[in-house]
């Protein structure tokens, strides 16, 4: 008896233990640097203004410019909607003319498209890129470093789009490939927010 009152002290300790550590960061981002918390199996993660943590330095190197740093500074004040893409992926290949259209609606509005490409060519990567017709610029990242700002993004999540408010910080996280019907209501929402 008195090993069985042993054991159960020790699972019910070691199972306070894993509760504690699944709920740790469940909570506000507070204004803080942005951490990715595994969502549970959700697709679609949505950040409640006052819960929203900051992205202060993502950039690498311009997929079309060599030699050229961009990123999310180059744009004071805009909503940006990050997202992760590879020439090889065909949902990647899907979804790029659905994120054409919301630059193309809602670029006058101060909204502005970055792509990340990783895992990826940069021949391959320019070639998808012009020959789509994109106008917004992307991020050549083929190591993923780029993403490391992305503190605990899955890196093996392709395609994956971020929607930042006009502060730069987290209001929306998508798993899955995006249509314009989806995307465009979610980021107009965003963009209409008090700056």
């Amino acid at each position: 008896m008195r090993k069985l009152l042993v054991r159960l002290g020790l699972i019910t300790a070691v199972l306070a233990m894993v509760g504690g550590c699944a709920t740790q960061g469940d909570d506000p981002q507070a204004g803080g640097e942005f951490t990715f918390v595994s969502p549970g199996g959700q697709t679609r993660i949505f950040y409640p203004a006052a819960e929203r943590g900051r992205i202060s330095k993502l950039s690498g190197d311009d997929l079309l410019t060599p030699g050229k740093q961009l990123g999310i500074q180059d744009f004071p004040g805009q909503v940006v909607v990050l997202n992760i893409w590879g020439s090889w992926c065909g949902p990647c290949r899907s979804e790029a003319d659905d994120l054409q259209a919301v630059q193309d609606k809602l670029g006058p509005q101060g909204v502005q498209v970055l792509g990340i490409d990783v895992r990826d060519t940069q021949s391959a990567a320019a070639d998808f890129h012009r020959d789509r017709g994109l106008t917004y610029p992307s991020i050549f990242d083929p190591a993923g470093r780029t993403l490391l700002s992305l503190r605990q993004f899955p890196r093996s999540t392709v395609p994956a789009t971020i929607v930042l408010d006009r502060q730069h910080r987290v209001a929306a996280v998508f798993l899955t490939e995006m249509l314009e019907s989806e995307l465009l209501p979610e980021v107009q929402k965003i963009a209409s927010e008090p700056a």
